[in-house]
């Protein structure tokens, strides 16, 4: 993988068509969205982000959200016509849009390519039926796969997610599941362990004790202990905690988070990093839709911006590039405040300092949240 952390943009559409019941990202279900005024302020905000970072080469537009397959083909192009006026695009930029697998959002892919979109990553979540109703999606299995296989038809580079560690999944039952999924031919997959966040449906009735069959802590460790064993098996190494590819299909866009690059944040909640005249900034957008508009409207910020000390810079290179398999370059610039906390990981066998990186050993990588407190405390 090029070790060039890049510049990208990162477009939040905050609009879905349900809200699922394991989601807690800015997402909104309303009756109708007008998808010319988006297109609007969009391409405002895009215009005025890049009056701050000045010209630069853009390597990466990845349009999150939200649901952003329920974005009109046009309302895409004119997000990428905006970002090719502010920005010089690289030759191989990577222009990745989240698509849910429904009839309806797979029949815009071919709107989607001819705007410009060269990479989808369809959301199956799940590859049964019963899964799929229990995690709230509105697609079925069978359009789960159809939808797979004309993103691969219609874009140089598709990928997919599935969430394991399910209500009343068992090791046999994921085994037979990933096995299946591989054989869809994908490059890249993206692998997440279902996490029950509060305030979310899920999150709720777990409260009350009402969402049964969840794994326990001992299940959870061996689904991703087999994940790992399977991919790697596959071809598709974790090049990331919850991210396999075939080497050199990796998510380029995703790739500058967890290398501290920079990215703007565009839309409702959108978070951004950017460095201007050498300080680092946190940007975080107004997360409501309906004031992230108006506000753009009106000329108004639309967004927060922070400088970040030199000790938030070193926790997120750790909090981020600690995700990756090949850790973080340059690492003796970080590590000169924590010698002996690193050390003392480093003589349990959960991380290797060696050829200027620091990174989890393969016992290390289930340990990442622990190894973090130790080194963030």
């Amino acid at each position: 993988m090029s070790e060039r952390p890049g510049f990208g943009l990162y477009v939040h559409w905050p609009f879905c068509q349900a809200k699922c019941p394991y989601c807690d990202f800015n997402s909104h279900v309303v009756a109708r969205v007008d998808q010319s005024a988006w297109a609007k302020a969009y391409e405002a905000e895009i215009g005025r982000v890049a009056e701050w970072t000045g010209m630069r080469q853009l390597d990466s537009i990845f349009f999150g959200g939200g649901t952003p397959s329920l974005m009109e083909p046009a309302t895409v192009e004119r997000v990428i016509t905006a970002a090719q006026r502010a920005w010089r695009f690289s030759n191989n930029i990577e222009i990745t849009l989240e698509a849910n697998p429904t009839s309806v959002e797979a029949g815009r892919f071919r709107g989607f390519r001819s705007a410009g979109v060269n990479r989808v990553s369809v959301g199956l979540q799940a590859l049964n039926d019963a899964d799929l109703r229990a995690l709230g999606r509105l697609h079925n299995a069978a359009e789960g796969r159809a939808a797979f296989e004309l993103a691969r038809e219609v874009f140089p580079r598709a990928s997919f997610d599935l969430i394991y560690a399910r209500q009343r999944q068992s090791l046999d039952d994921w085994e037979a599941e990933l096995s299946t999924a591989l054989g869809f031919g994908a490059d890249h997959m993206s692998l997440y362990q279902l996490t029950i966040e509060p305030g979310t449906a899920f999150g709720d009735r777990f409260a009350k004790g009402s969402l049964r069959g969840l794994p326990d802590e001992d299940l959870g460790a061996d689904l991703y202990e087999l994940t790992q064993t399977i991919m790697e098996t596959a071809g598709l190494p974790a090049y990331e905690t919850s991210n396999h590819a075939v080497p050199g299909a990796e998510s380029r866009h995703n790739l500058i988070y967890w290398r501290s690059g920079d990215w703007a944040g565009v839309g409702p909640g959108a978070h951004g990093r950017v460095t201007v005249d050498g300080k680092r900034y946190a940007t975080d957008a107004l997360t409501a839709p309906g004031a992230w508009i108006e506000a753009v409207r009106q000329g108004l910020g639309s967004e927060r911006r922070e400088a970040l000390t030199d000790e938030a810079v070193y926790e997120e290179r750790m909090m981020m590039g600690l995700r990756l398999r090949d850790g973080i370059d340059g690492a003796n610039l970080l590590i000169k405040n924590k010698v002996h906390e690193i050390n003392c990981l480093l003589d349990i066998d959960v991380l290797d300092l060696s050829d200027g990186r620091l990174r989890l050993t393969p016992a290390g990588r289930p340990l990442l949240n622990a190894v973090l407190r130790q080194l963030l405390a």
